[in-house]
């Protein structure tokens, strides 16, 4: 059985909790955290708003985190992995996506936002939520979520 539910989605963190998360993710039922965390301790800061699950990113070194994570939610089946090559995808992610079959492909590491169906698979990158870097946007994204409707609503920490 599918029921709506709120996913906060979150990114390229890099050692920093950003405090208006909270607020942002305030009725959120799960988090997903697409990599470069930073220290373990955001990812227990985000466990006092809502059930997490993290993937490692490329600069998570000594973190007990997986690649790849394959979740189910709302009945929908996510899959979370930190570098996605929309346009050129490595092989390893070609074989976990046609593994998997998921709905939705979270993702980081470019720090933009992006949120496009690719044939009937929603890739969303919620942006960095890191301290400002370049000229990237400091973004979080919510994906209001159930069996007929995936809705993405970005967030700017600004």
């Amino acid at each position: 059985m599918s029921s709506y539910m709120k996913i906060g989605v979150i990114s390229d963190t890099h050692n920093w909790f950003d405090p208006q998360v909270e607020k942002l993710f305030a009725g959120v039922d799960h988090i997903l955290h697409a990599g470069d965390v930073g220290r373990s301790n955001i990812i227990v800061e985000l466990e006092q708003i809502a059930p997490v699950t993290a993937v490692y990113g490329n600069t998570d070194d000594g973190l007990p985190l997986r690649e790849t994570e394959v979740i189910e939610l709302a009945g929908r089946k996510f899959m979370i992995h930190h570098i996605v090559d929309i346009h050129n995808p490595s092989e390893t992610f070609q074989r976990r996506l046609l593994l998997a079959k998921p709905d939705v492909v979270v993702f980081g590491h470019t720090h933009k936002p992006f949120n496009q169906m690719i044939g009937k698979t929603l890739f969303l990158n919620p942006g960095s939520a890191g301290k400002k870097r370049f000229n990237d946007p400091r973004v979080v994204a919510i994906l209001h979520c159930d069996a007929n409707d995936l809705r993405v609503e970005f967030k700017h920490l600004e």
